[in-house]
């Protein structure tokens, strides 16, 4: 009996792909946590060296239960992963790969929901579960369907340390647009990072500072600016800076926060 040609074309496809990596090994924060949402526990074999810290990650609490690398290059020689995740150095490449002939999947730098979207779909796939990546893009879009706007709106500026402001085509940018938020850099024609005296932020009068949360107390001459009596009549949105510094799962958490905090 002769097989339906759909029938024979997926057996050609399950045939061609590779088999779904047993030892995968993260090198970067960004990479774990996008590891950490997709692949099986047994899968992972050892994420980055920062994956437990909670100002640079927002899964370091279920990364706690895996292996961190110390010495990467030594560890993964010693590991030998049939996958390296991480931040993409050229083709079939990431950065912190030791020498030699790896399977890899890069990670590059999220600027936007729909790059997020793209990666967890490619991470999905490298890792084996495609579904699980199908599935998360839907929970995450329809979460992100529902987060209603600002009241008010109103302008923000994304104000750091040193008195350096979050410009347009980041990943801040994005989430204070789907807040219905306007970027105060794309205002004043600043770049995608920048030095704002805190005379040139009082002459700008945004509506909205938005922080690190970890920024509320001076610990040295880069935070106490923030803390400046010029700036105190300005509300404040504060966010986590391990929800912001990496595209992935905690974009939705990001957005309910700064909608909310701005609807108060």
């Amino acid at each position: 009996m002769r097989r339906p040609i759909a029938a024979l074309a997926a057996l050609a496809l399950t045939a061609a792909a590779p088999a779904p990596p047993r030892r995968i090994v993260s090198l970067n924060v960004c990479a774990d946590q996008l590891v950490l949402a997709l692949a099986d526990p047994g899968q992972i074999a050892a994420l980055s060296a920062y994956a437990h810290d909670p100002e640079l990650s927002a899964a370091a609490d279920k990364a706690r239960a895996f292996r961190s690398l110390r010495r990467p290059a030594e560890e993964v020689l010693d590991i030998r992963p049939d996958l390296l995740v991480g931040f993409p150095a050229g083709e079939n490449a990431v950065v912190g790969a030791p020498p030699g002939r790896w399977r890899t999947q890069g990670v590059a730098s999220a600027d936007s929901y729909a790059m997020i979207r793209g990666q967890i779909r490619d991470v999905a796939r490298a890792v084996g579960h495609p579904a699980r990546g199908e599935a998360l893009v839907a929970r995450m879009d329809r979460d992100l369907a529902a987060l209603p706007r600002t009241r008010r709106g109103g302008v923000a500026a994304y104000y750091q340390r040193r008195g350096y402001m979050t410009g347009t085509g980041t990943l801040v940018d994005d989430l204070m647009r789907r807040a219905g938020l306007t970027n105060l850099a794309g205002k004043l024609g600043k770049p995608a990072l920048a030095q704002v005296s805190l005379e040139e932020m009082i002459a700008a009068r945004p509506d909205w500072l938005m922080v690190e949360s970890g920024s509320e107390a001076v610990v040295d001459q880069g935070t106490e600016m923030l803390h400046h009596p010029v700036l105190a009549g300005i509300p404040r949105i504060r966010l986590p800076q391990a929800w912001t510094v990496c595209g992935g799962p905690a974009y939705v958490q990001a957005a309910r926060s700064i909608v909310a905090q701005a609807n108060r």
